[in-house]
């Protein structure tokens, strides 16, 4: 009974936060005014073949990303690293690796970084316009510590702390945020599935450097100074999230998972999304199949589109099952379209250990 009353006060008290929320979301006068923007980018290729539907459903290390209540379905160890060729042709590579442990038939935690970086730029000052004198790499890290628990057979929970960095040759920035996500199980084979997410909720950021100094000569006394400009503040992109899922069961072997989600975005316009997951498993080998899609307004106007990151996505993975524990050995890969900055292609490993 005890129980019970947490679970029901937990559910209540995410609806509060849902319904502030989303009085606030998807304000078009706001776009493009938050930074952090890599903290929207899904570094996983399974979920993101998908579409990012899959808050009701996405499981183990990618739920970092999507829904963090999703990491209470963890194998006993799972480790998992991807790469992607950001924004296509733009000459991005964006990294990504992480590790989960069970700690008790209820408990999980994750540890997962992911690194962006923008190739070497040529070092230019008004001094040296056409550059000649040094590179600098710019970066965009992200590091995650997530929990998720199960508090009981239906519901599940989960809080992922993030650290984020951004640095260029003589300007940095760091923060912290914070997602937060529930997941809610029922149906006589676990088939019907109910999620929300709040994510990238933290203080605000401000740009640090040697590069808002200036040396200045005034003429009138012949003293040299420093002059240190103030950056402006911004905001971290928030958003919310809520999602279902359905499984279509077919047989022992084979499953297609019907995923709906909606995501409310502080700082751009909202997005509807579609996500189908088909299974093939026999006793060597796993198939998944996946698709999805991305809806937002102006999507098919290519001059008010305010993301890239929209329209038809698609992957597969294929696990290897060995061992007595039946421990999986897999590849996976994600296609998104960026646009004109041309196609992302995600590729990576994943180890689950049971």
């Amino acid at each position: 009974m005890k129980n019970s009353i947490i679970n029901i006060k937990s559910v209540l008290v995410v609806g509060a936060v849902v319904c502030s929320f989303t009085a606030s979301a998807g304000n078009e006068d706001r776009v493009g005014s938050a930074g952090a923007s890599h903290l929207l980018v899904n570094p996983w290729a399974r979920s993101a073949a998908g579409g990012d539907a899959g808050i009701a459903s996405v499981n183990g290390i990618e739920a970092t990303y999507v829904n963090i209540a999703g990491l209470a379905f963890s194998d006993k160890t799972q480790i998992k690293f991807n790469y992607s060729n950001w924004m296509g042709n733009a000459g991005i590579s964006f990294n990504s690796a992480g590790f989960s442990q069970r700690l008790s038939e209820s408990d999980v935690i994750a540890v997962s970084v992911q690194s962006m970086n923008f190739g070497d730029v040529q070092i230019t000052t008004v001094a040296n316009p056409e550059g000649n004198i040094g590179f600098f790499s710019p970066r965009a890290n992200i590091f995650n510590v997530g929990y998720a628990r199960a508090f009981s057979a239906s519901i599940y929970g989960g809080i992922n702390f993030k650290v984020i960095s951004e640095n260029i040759s003589n300007l940095k920035a760091n923060g912290i945020a914070i997602d937060a996500g529930i997941r809610y199980v029922t149906g006589e084979q676990d088939h019907i599935k109910f999620g929300i997410t709040l994510k990238n909720v933290g203080p605000v950021m401000r740009y640090k450097g040697d590069g808002l100094a200036q040396q200045v000569s005034y003429l009138s006394t012949g003293f040299n100074g420093s002059l240190e400009e103030r950056s402006s503040t911004f905001e971290m992109p928030s958003l919310l999230s809520i999602g279902g899922s359905y499984d279509f069961i077919f047989n022992e072997k084979s499953k297609l998972n019907l995923a709906l989600g909606f995501t409310a975005n502080s700082f751009s316009n909202d997005q509807y999304r579609l996500g189908l997951d088909y299974a093939m498993t026999n006793e060597k080998v796993a198939f998944n199949f996946r698709a999805g899609y991305v809806y937002e307004k102006n999507l098919f106007s290519a001059e008010n589109r305010s993301n890239a990151l929209v329209g038809p996505t698609a992957g597969f993975s294929v696990d290897a099952i060995v061992g007595k524990n039946k421990s999986a050995l897999g590849i996976e890969y994600a296609t998104r379209l960026a646009g004109v900055f041309g196609v992302i292609h995600t590729i990576g490993a994943t180890i689950n250990l049971k």
